[in-house]
């Protein structure tokens, strides 16, 4: 690990002051990527703006029409939230399936939607529920906020303070699954998907694949397939190209692709309890 200067603030306004005019200072909210980084040395901050101290930037409440989820709220809290079950049960199902307790005690969802690493659970969810990332300067859609593998809007100084997420109707559907070699692995394959039920029909389809490229995937061909209520597994050659990787070939990830995509469907189709 190099040296660095350790800051913890106490307010947002003193973070950005602290991040603004150096271009080698890092922001650090759970420090599950960048702590090992360091440990590592394949980073070299100028300066460590340790998010830690803020608290308006933790904490879940229901906002007029938003779930609203600060940028410092811990995975097991996002799990655990009755405003999360209650509103968006399959996010708060996602949450409780990051890493192991250790990390999801630690981690938090700002942290991971910053880093964007291709193989994270709630860059996709952001995709699929179409939810809006707020940060110091403003407001982002998720479809605009990832740009590629490890990439986001985040500009110099920019510090991600919430996520929004609209309430579902009563006739949305929700569903994630992942498929990782074991429970608290990354996902060889993963996908988030929302719909509306219109009777028999699903509409309104957003299918957010992660894992399978350098920034979670809208399979849009796929969507319209759904929605059409043909199969759409055919239709994913045209949205995914998924390069191979340590964990599995390209063509085993195109193969479980298919399984999670009609799995989630089978759950997009299933009657709200």
């Amino acid at each position: 690990m190099y040296d660095f200067h350790y800051h913890r603030p106490k307010s947002l306004a003193d973070a950005v002051g602290l991040l603004k005019g150096k271009d080698e200072a890092r922001p650090m909210s759970g420090g599950m990527t960048l702590i090992p980084t360091l440990k590592q040395r394949l980073a070299k901050p100028s300066d460590v703006v340790d998010l830690g101290g803020i608290k308006e930037l933790a904490g879940i409440k229901v906002e007029g029409n938003n779930v609203v989820i600060g940028a410092m709220t811990r995975h097991a809290e996002v799990a655990n939230s009755a405003e999360v079950k209650g509103a968006i049960p399959a996010l708060a199902h996602l949450a409780g399936h990051i890493g192991d307790p250790q990390v999801r005690n630690r981690g938090t969802i700002g942290g991971s939607i910053a880093n964007n690493d291709p193989a994270a659970d709630y860059p996709a969810a952001v995709v699929a529920l179409n939810a809006t990332v707020t940060t110091n300067t403003g407001k982002h859609t998720g479809d605009g906020f990832f740009k590629g593998l490890f990439e986001t809007a985040l500009g110099p100084g920019d510090v991600l303070t919430a996520i929004r997420l609209p309430l579902p109707g009563t006739d949305s559907r929700h569903a994630f699954a992942e498929l990782a070699r074991r429970h608290g692995d990354y996902a060889l394959v993963g996908l988030a998907a929302t719909a509306r039920a219109d009777g028999k029909a699903l509409r309104d389809v957003r299918l957010a694949f992660f894992g399978v490229g350098a920034t979670a995937i809208r399979a849009r061909t796929a969507e319209a397939a759904v929605a059409l209520g043909i199969d759409p597994v055919a239709a994913l050659s045209r949205d995914l190209d998924p390069q191979g990787d340590v964990q599995a070939s390209a063509a085993a990830k195109r193969h479980l692709a298919g399984v999670l995509l009609r799995r989630v469907v089978a759950q997009l189709a299933e009657p709200r309890p």
